[in-house]
């Protein structure tokens, strides 16, 4: 008997030891870095079109630039301050993995976020999972950022091309059925993202109502020769996969054409400053597209809180910036992103962290659309995937129909 408690006493002070070891590791472990963090800082990396044929973009890496100033002057995250380092690639996507190795190799980052375009992010996406080093929040719908299992270190973040294509091809099918297709495309991953996802949600319907598909390269002065080219033959329904600057062509091009096809623009090109009134507002009209974004010229968001806070933000801190363009109602959103996903991580900042916080996120954004959802797991790499559909009325969209989600079924 008296035997038997001596084994228990003694297994009790080993397990008491062990209590005291845990607490010490855990007073340890508070404090975890890898490169690029400190206990002061945490170093950014960014990669944006700065110049190039996509610099209508660069305004979301200064609206970030600008988001991270003020994030420091009222005293960082968790105490310390974020060092945002953006380089420019020139929508380059050689220029792009020299400038990734930059960061990372050089300058020593705790992560890449938000690099922008589907072409460089491609170029650098095998180097930073063998680096270990997050790919977090890209700027670009590609579907291929949310493969956790051949890509955990890369992210994206606004719902993916497929997702939103998906859901373009479920509101024909049902609004508009039988009528006929053409599709103008960016010869690029961007642009065959949403080929696929078109083909995906029209089903067996595909080849019966594409009629035409033409696609542009990115180096193309305009996209003229292709909207004539499109509208030669003759269909029902016009799919624009292009960037803002082909975006403002195109709508341009159709509107001299006195062409009037039932006309879906990519959200990715929905800004009113740079394509909608380059355009040419009279051209613009009755074009559809769908959203996830509180549009900042659209009334009905005149007092809304999540876009009065994004205002006062740009009126203090970017004043230069241009308050119609939603490219910084996006880089506010994004921005804030990163800091939920760094909050989270307290003292840890590992790369290891960074991802692991990243594929656990639930939370909501004002400038997001009522209802819209962040949410993220370690198998489902797609923080947003709802869109509601919108058509463009005088000079600002109006949304209508329900907030639909593209998830594939």
């Amino acid at each position: 008997m008296m035997h038997h408690h001596v084994l228990n006493y003694a297994k009790s002070v080993a397990l008491a030891g062990f209590l005291v070891l845990g607490v010490a590791s855990a007073a340890d472990a508070q404090k975890k870095y890898d490169p690029g963090a400190t206990d002061t800082e945490i170093k950014v990396g960014n990669i944006m079109p700065y110049s190039g044929p996509l610099s209508a973009y660069a305004t979301i890496g200064k609206t970030e630039a600008a988001y991270f100033k003020k994030l420091n002057e009222e005293g960082g995250i968790n105490g310390r301050k974020i060092n945002f380092i953006s380089y420019d690639d020139g929508y380059n996507p050689a220029k792009t993995v020299e400038q990734a190795r930059k960061l990372v190799e050089d300058d020593e980052v705790l992560l890449i976020f938000n690099s922008l375009g589907t072409p460089g992010n491609t170029a650098i996406q095998k180097y930073m999972n063998a680096k270990k080093v997050p790919q977090l929040f890209v700027s670009t719908g590609a579907a291929k950022w949310n493969d956790p299992k051949n890509f955990p270190w890369t992210m994206g973040w606004q719902p993916n091309y497929q997702v939103e294509a998906r859901i373009y091809a479920a509101y024909i099918l049902k609004n508009l059925p039988g009528k006929t297709i053409g599709i103008l495309y960016q010869n690029d991953d961007f642009g065959k993202d949403y080929v696929i996802g078109m083909h995906d949600g029209l089903g067996d319907q595909a080849s019966k109502l594409i009629v035409i598909e033409a696609s542009y390269d990115t180096t193309s002065p305009t996209v003229d020769s292709q909207i004539v080219q499109i509208r030669s033959a003759n269909p029902d329904i016009l799919i624009n996969i292009s960037t803002p600057k082909f975006a403002a062509q195109s709508i341009k091009k159709a509107g001299e054409l006195k062409w009037k096809p039932i006309h879906f623009l990519t959200n990715v090109s929905v800004s009113v400053g740079s394509v909608m009134k380059p355009a040419g507002y009279e051209n613009a009209q009755d074009i559809l597209s769908a959203a996830y974004l509180k549009d900042p010229k659209d009334p009905q968001w005149k007092n809304d809180p999540g876009l009065k806070e994004w205002r006062t933000f740009m009126t203090k801190w970017y004043p230069e910036g241009d308050q119609e363009d939603a490219a910084t109602v996006f880089a506010y959103g994004i921005a804030k992103g990163l800091e939920q996903v760094l909050r989270q991580c307290g003292d840890d900042l590992t790369r290891a962290n960074v991802i692991k916080q990243a594929a656990n996120l639930n939370f909501e954004i004002g400038i997001y659309l009522p209802g819209t959802k962040i949410k993220t797991s370690p198998t489902d790499y797609a923080p947003l995937e709802q869109l509601q559909m919108m058509r463009f009325k005088g000079e600002s969209w109006e949304l209508f129909g329900p907030l639909m989600s593209g998830e594939k079924s």
